[in-house]
């Protein structure tokens, strides 16, 4: 008996070893692609709302407009507490010349976006990481591009009639943007094809068909203000070094009406500048 017992044990064992045999282990290749899915879908997650939370949480209107964004969340209480907010009114009398001789590099390629329409504005996304702006030696992606109506910074106390913002994103997730002032004039033919493309409903997504060099979206004089802010929408983070150019670009005015007919009022009252320093180079 003892030694039937014992071939009767070994077998068993055996037959284990085979079943187990049929199930393979995870290889370190199939453990990174989940982290590889799980990383993309993060950042596709991020280049659609950079600067944006949900569409029922905040407006900017009524009850949960800009004057009770801080009211709404306890997470988004630096909006009405924090020291360091955007926009501001960028007066000529309080502006300090640099004297530094290093300027902002920008590098940029014919890219093309997709856009979302994300309930609080429309949301270009370029499909690559290889548009970059180099600012006191570090390099910042472009993450995303959006619009606001009118605009949401000042100079000397006036509005343009639009605003974009280009939102850049170091390897740290420090953020650096660009504010391009619009002004009623020709027709922006490097925006036409995104144009014709606009998202009218939340949530709605198109392709523009012909890729866009974000480097013509600038003015050709790159001079700027630049200061520290924060982010112009809820949870209105801290930390962001803000480049917002004193030339405004052009857009005519049917396109400018197009974009009032989605969103007619989409900006940030301009905020207390406190202690900053508004530096221009």
């Amino acid at each position: 008996m003892k030694i039937n017992d014992f071939f009767i044990a070994k077998m068993l064992c055996c037959l284990l070893l085979t079943a187990c045999s049929t199930q393979p282990l995870p290889s370190e290749e199939s453990i990174y692609d989940v982290k590889a899915e799980n990383h993309s879908n993060h950042l596709e997650s991020d280049a659609i709302e950079v600067n944006s939370s949900h569409a029922s949480e905040w407006s900017y209107e009524g009850k949960t407009g800009p004057k009770h964004w801080g009211e709404l969340d306890p997470a988004y209480s630096t909006c009405a507490k924090g020291k360091e907010q955007s926009p501001i009114n960028i007066e000529a009398s309080q502006l300090i010349e640099s004297t530094s001789p290093e300027k902002m590099i920008i590098q940029s390629e014919p890219t093309t976006f997709t856009l979302v329409n994300t309930g609080h504005t429309i949301q270009a996304n370029p499909i690559t990481k290889r548009n970059v702006i180099v600012l006191d030696g570090k390099t910042y992606s472009l993450e995303q591009l959006h619009f606001h109506t009118p605009s949401e910074h000042q100079f000397n106390g006036k509005n343009f009639a639009m605003e974009f913002h280009l939102v850049h994103k170091d390897p740290y997730g420090k953020l650096a943007v660009l504010g391009v002032m619009v002004q009623e004039g020709s027709e922006n033919e490097k925006l036409a094809s995104a144009w014709n493309a606009l998202p009218k409903k939340e949530l709605d997504k198109s392709i523009v068909k012909e890729p866009i060099d974000v480097k013509t979206l600038i003015p050709h004089n790159q001079t700027g203000f630049h200061y520290n802010g924060s982010l112009t929408t809820p949870p209105c983070t801290e930390g962001i070094k803000w480049i917002v150019f004193e030339q405004p670009i052009q857009m005519s005015k049917n396109q400018i009406q197009v974009f009032k007919g989605i969103f007619p009022d989409n900006h940030r009252p301009v905020q207390p500048i406190n202690q900053r320093e508004i530096i221009k180079k």
